[in-house]
């Protein structure tokens, strides 16, 4: 199989820190695939050193079938990239600022066009640093998507934005999909790993501990529902070993005065879990069930979770 992006046993340290330790990836074409893990996980590595922008200590790297040491001029044309933190010219408009971008490219959208894509119409004339963060996030969005390219790298794109602001960069990226485009993506937020990628990687301490769809991490690890409650200061009382033993139920933790369990059979395991406070008399002040997300596999397997610093 042609791969977009192949990253074989890579490796980057930083004086006494490894930040990727023999790495292994494989995206496909047309695929939007993300790269998940806490701060420090070694995700922006990563992904700079596939951008080019960091060389590796050792490993071999392919993009879209070249490599940087060969082809640097020719992959340049062919990337999107939006980093992390984009510092733009705060003087320039979001007119001028999207035409400079386009001017380092041979072929791609016109700026009109590319500024339409990602619904900033009513501030072209606006500068920069006027721009909200949402705002900010689009343009730098539009000056990565200003080459047409192939395979397009999204660093944390959505992270400091509201919810309405997210929402919007999802559907921008959804259009982008929609063009049979390659996307690599990288993030701490579960919900949007689960929404916009066909298949992830879990990264912690530089290497890959988990590998599939959101559905087939989700499913590996044996739970489908998480449920938790709180007793308030009764709660404290309350002997947790008992709920392990409990029908449907796979793990507890208690922290802080609640109670998470991992349920595999919802239906058995509450009223289970209801008598079972009856008989040790702790009053129940709240009850909450979901299903099991991405951060559940990854709690599940190192025992952090993904926010942690």
């Amino acid at each position: 199989m042609n791969f977009a992006l192949r990253v074989h046993r890579l490796r980057k340290t930083f004086k006494d820190v490894v930040a990727v330790d023999c790495l292994d990836l494989e995206v496909r074409p047309g695929e939007c695939f993300g790269l998940l893990g806490p701060n420090g996980a070694g995700k922006t590595t990563t992904i700079e050193i596939c951008e080019g922008i960091t060389s590796s200590d050792s490993g071999d790297v392919e993009v879209l079938g070249m490599r940087w040491s060969e082809h640097a001029d020719l992959l340049r044309q062919r990337l999107g990239i939006q980093l992390q933190e984009t510092q733009l010219a705060e003087k320039l408009t979001v007119y001028e600022t999207v035409r400079l971008f386009r001017s380092f490219f041979r072929q791609g959208p016109e700026t009109a066009e590319v500024i339409a894509l990602v619904q900033l119409e009513e501030k072209e004339k606006s500068r920069v640093g006027n721009l909200s963060g949402g705002q900010k996030q689009r343009l730098a969005l539009a000056c990565a998507l200003v080459g047409d390219p192939e395979l397009l790298f999204l660093d944390e794109p959505t992270t400091g934005l509201d919810p309405q602001a997210r929402r919007q960069l999802w559907e921008l990226i959804d259009r982008f999909k929609l063009d049979g485009r390659t996307i690599l993506l990288t993030t701490h937020y579960m919900d949007e790993a689960e929404r916009l990628c066909e298949r992830v990687a879990i990264m912690d301490h530089g290497k890959t501990i988990a590998l599939g769809t959101p559905r087939e991490l989700i499913k590996s690890i044996g739970v489908e529902h998480m449920l938790e409650f709180s007793g308030g200061g009764s709660a404290r009382a309350l002997d947790t070993s008992v709920l392990c033993r409990l029908e449907g139920v796979r793990d507890v933790q208690a922290e802080n005065g609640s109670v998470q369990m991992q349920v595999t059979e919802l239906h058995r395991a509450v009223p289970a879990l209801l008598n079972e406070l009856g008989r040790q008399g702790i009053p129940l002040t709240e009850l909450r069930t979901r299903s099991a997300t991405l951060e559940d596999v990854f709690v599940t397997l190192t025992g952090r979770h993904l926010r942690d610093e």
